[in-house]
């Protein structure tokens, strides 16, 4: 069953989502890399404001290419998701509802999906080209000294993702990571 998602999310959406779901999301969501996660780690820790609201928002583990003339964005795939499981409970913790990347998560990450009521999809690695035709509109957010990293705001519609862990801990890779 394919079904349509808007964001911003919340835990009426999130719950009514499964594990291994194909879903449509539209709306706003944020692109954010490693780079990125840590800065937002180092502001949690010092108690200062993040340059983002993360309530209800979705991080997609993306760095896009630059776009062709004409073009919105360029290539935009989704990057290995453990990289960024150092930070994510704190993030989820800060109100973050969903993250977009591929790849299973560690033990800790599921269990703050849950604890928070979030949501983790996975969007097909290799198909980035593909997968730009469904943003259409993007703009530099913040931390834009990172260059390919800095942080962009993204409208989707109806770009295609599957609900990897769903609010329940109930996911579809058949194994646990452990990191």
């Amino acid at each position: 069953m394919n079904l349509k998602l808007n964001t911003p999310l919340s835990d009426e959406k999130v719950k009514k989502l499964r594990a291994g779901e194909r879903i449509f999301l539209s709306g706003i969501v944020y692109t954010a890399r490693d780079a990125a996660h840590k800065r937002f780690f180092e502001a949690i820790k010092k108690g200062l404001p993040l340059p983002i609201d993360l309530k209800d928002q979705v991080i997609f583990y993306a760095s896009p290419t630059p776009p062709k003339e004409g073009e919105v964005i360029g290539s935009i795939g989704p990057t290995t998701s453990a990289r960024m499981d150092l930070y994510t409970p704190l993030l989820l913790g800060r109100g973050l509802k969903g993250m977009i990347g591929k790849g299973p998560r560690s033990k800790e990450v599921q269990e703050a999906i849950k604890k928070h009521r979030a949501i983790y999809l996975i969007a097909t690695g290799g198909a980035a080209a593909y997968l730009a035709q469904f943003v259409v509109s993007s703009e530099i957010a913040c931390y834009e000294d990172l260059g390919p990293e800095a942080i962009l705001k993204l409208r989707l519609k109806d770009f295609p993702l599957v609900v990897a862990i769903d609010s329940l801990g109930k996911q579809v890779f058949p194994y646990r990571v452990e990191l």
